[in-house]
């Protein structure tokens, strides 16, 4: 029997629940293109209510539906959307609102919080003038994931809301792990995105399905979405299958995030007593785990190449940083196992005893990559 694998790389890569698989053979399903598919109706009916708004749509990924959202708002090309310059949208979309678009990203710098202050917001927001962008999309990202998976306050967002609408600009929030600072902050989740205009929610992150996000928003706004969904090829038959799969994540898995948090603040307790590394566990808000290796003779990629020896994989955030990321999969004794195993790693790095991979420019690195 193969040795169970403890996958840390990041709470996307859950298998599908036997509940998951259950329903995804037993769906009713029709042709969504055409907007007869039964399961998907009911679905996204479901979770326009729970995240309080008019209406919703299934996308394929949170990067179709972040471009979507952000290309219904900036209808014209040449429009300018405000956001973080450490935002998902900005550094890991492959440039799709300029590419695709043709919308101009104006950055403003995150905080370790992962909020702009909200003085640089409005600075950056362009009077008309001939030789700039108009201005129409400001996009925040609850919880931010470069910055920890930390969470944005609802009076945050608020405020932030009420300066969009002042100026009457579009607020979208990517919330690819909402519910995760849903949970963590006490609000209920259509509180939290109250002031959105648009919110894009992962189904295949901590919620555990296998495929999928949804985009909610006035009917308006998702009507104006459906068609850019077919224009990006983003239409699919009988999606009912993904969409039952997903029924079920928001059913089974929401109650067990609190958990994964939980397990977070344990995995960070336990490597901040590990020499070589520096961890906070007062920074855990929700389920991921940042930490800083100290120690100039080990670089990440060597940690990850000899953790994955030892059965648990993971992915470096950068030059001298780790991340883990939990999910309802992993359980506390994997927790422990993870944090055994990274002992060892670092005692066989240490002792010159670990064998890396070499590459041609002399380095090595993790199977994974950055």
């Amino acid at each position: 029997m193969a040795s169970k694998v403890v996958d840390l790389r990041s709470d996307t890569v859950t298998k599908p629940s036997e509940a998951m698989r259950a329903a995804m053979a037993a769906a009713e399903v029709d042709d969504d293109v055409v907007g007869v598919d039964p399961t998907a109706q009911r679905f996204q009916a479901e979770m326009a209510a729970l995240m309080g708004k008019e209406a919703a749509l299934f996308v394929p990924s949170g990067t179709m539906g972040n471009l979507i959202s952000v290309l219904v708002h900036c209808d014209v090309r040449g429009s300018e959307a405000i956001l973080g310059d450490n935002s998902h949208i900005h550094v890991y979309e492959n440039g799709g609102i300029s590419t695709i678009g043709g919308v101009h990203p104006k950055t403003v710098r995150n905080n370790p919080d992962g909020t702009m202050d909200v003085d640089k917001i409005v600075a950056a927001i362009r009077h008309p003038d001939l030789h700039y962008p108009t201005t129409r999309l400001i996009c925040l990202e609850n919880t931010h994931g470069n910055s920890g998976g930390k969470c944005l306050s609802v009076e945050y967002t608020d405020k932030v809301g009420e300066i969009a609408k002042s100026h009457g600009l579009k607020l979208h929030i990517d919330g690819a792990r909402i519910f995760n600072a849903s949970v963590a902050l006490g609000v209920p989740v259509d509180r939290l995105v109250k002031a959105a205009d648009s919110v894009s929610v992962c189904l295949s992150k901590g919620l555990g399905a296998p495929v999928g996000s949804v985009i909610v928003g006035s009917k308006d706004f998702i009507e104006k979405a459906k068609i850019l969904r077919k224009t990006l090829g983003g239409g699919m038959r009988q999606v009912g299958v993904l969409c039952a799969a997903a029924h079920v994540a928001i059913r089974d898995t929401v109650g067990k995030l609190a958990d994964d948090h939980r397990k977070a603040r344990a995995l960070a307790e336990g490597l901040k007593k590990i020499k070589h590394i520096t961890a906070d566990p007062a920074s855990v808000e929700t389920n991921m785990v940042f930490f800083d290796i100290v120690d100039p003779r080990i670089s990440p990629d060597n940690l990850c190449q000899v953790l994955e020896q030892h059965n648990v994989v993971a992915m470096p955030a950068s030059s001298k940083s780790i991340r883990f990321v939990l999910h309802y999969q992993i359980s506390d004794s994997d927790v422990e196992f993870a944090l055994t195993c990274v002992e060892k790693a670092f005692e066989a790095l240490l002792k010159g005893g670990a064998q890396l991979e070499p590459l041609a420019n002399g380095t090595t690195r993790s199977s994974y990559g950055h």
